[in-house]
């Protein structure tokens, strides 16, 4: 099980790595949020992936935190970029 893990880990860093090369050579400005929503999402998963492989129950906590803040990320850069359309 330990193994499997592990490898989720890698290939879900792997994942977000592309998904970060996106958001950078995103075409649309749209690309580039759901790009960075995936990676912030896949960043989660890796936290609490992580803190059962190292059996450390605070980086739920972590993952928490780091999710609430990638939420409102979204709402404040989605109502920035909603603003300047409207002009």
């Amino acid at each position: 099980m330990l193994t499997f893990i592990k490898i989720a880990i890698i290939f879900l860093s792997i994942t977000a790595f592309l998904c970060m090369f996106r958001a950078i050579k995103g075409p649309e400005t749209a690309d580039r949020i759901i790009a960075v929503n995936v990676v912030c999402t896949k960043i989660i998963i890796i936290i609490t992936l992580a803190s059962f492989l190292l059996k450390e129950s605070y980086f739920i906590d972590v993952a928490l935190t780091y999710a609430m803040i990638s939420f409102i990320a979204s709402i404040v850069i989605s109502k920035t970029i909603g603003a300047g359309e409207e002009e």
